[in-house]
């Protein structure tokens, strides 16, 4: 499965008035993960950018007098995302912009060739009544964004894409995979396969035995009684190779 994690950075909020794409971010994720490609636009909007815009990413008209207009990067960009699952958070606003910029030249709607699927509502669905902006996600699955001092289209569509792979992550049962998956994954809910061929199982020395035994009884003198483990029956030791 091929997925495209995109983000745009404009030159304010609404398409209605005219405001444009400044820049594009898009990383690709196939099979759950990331591969290293990525597309990253920078455009000239041909026109001024909003201040408040402005202290949201960084960026002016004027650094962006040098960089190429939609029209020049439209085919590429459509070609990157092509067939793919696009996934964006709060992608009523970007696909509004890249609409916008795609009728100007001629060319139908973002949705035409790929399939867009929003992050927001995915993440509103599994957080309900919470705050789901990126930076939250970002916290409440543990991704560090510290790096993320203003916004970027590239950096962002990276951010999210960690995120959604966190939000998706689900695990309904205990699974070892080697060589790849498929033929050869093996569950632990399977004792006849266990251990699968070609999983490298090292006992521990009898001194590390002894060890663990040494540790158990100082837990017992610390708790003046024996340790939990201290019932379960200790499997016979083999030095490992």
């Amino acid at each position: 499965m091929r997925q495209i994690v995109l983000d745009t950075e404009t030159t304010g909020l609404t398409v209605e008035d005219g405001h444009r794409i400044i820049e594009i971010g898009c990383v690709e994720v196939i099979n759950r993960r990331l591969t290293g490609r990525h597309l990253h636009l920078y455009l000239n909007p041909e026109r001024e950018v909003d201040e408040g815009a402005r202290a949201v990413h960084g960026m002016s008209l004027d650094m962006l007098l040098d960089k190429p207009r939609f029209p020049e990067v439209a085919a590429e960009l459509i070609g990157f995302v092509a067939d793919a699952e696009v996934l964006i958070h709060n992608a009523s606003f970007d696909v509004g912009f890249l609409d916008a910029e795609l009728a100007r030249v001629g060319l139908p709607p973002f949705s035409s060739g790929c399939r867009v699927t929003d992050t927001l509502r995915l993440a509103r669905e599994l957080h309900p009544g919470k705050r789901n902006s990126l930076d939250v996600l970002c916290e409440r699955y543990g991704i560090s964004n510290a790096h993320r001092k203003l916004h970027g289209a590239l950096l962002d569509a990276e951010l999210l894409a960690d995120v959604y792979l966190a939000m998706t992550r689900g695990q309904d049962s205990l699974e070892i995979a080697l060589h790849g998956g498929g033929a050869q994954a093996v569950s632990m809910n399977e004792p006849s396969h266990w251990p699968p061929i070609g999983l490298k199982v090292v006992a521990p020395l009898p001194e590390e035995c002894q060890a663990h035994l040494d540790y158990l009884a100082g837990i017992a003198r610390e708790a003046k009684r024996p340790a939990l483990w201290s019932g379960l029956e200790p499997a016979e030791a083999v030095p490992s190779a």
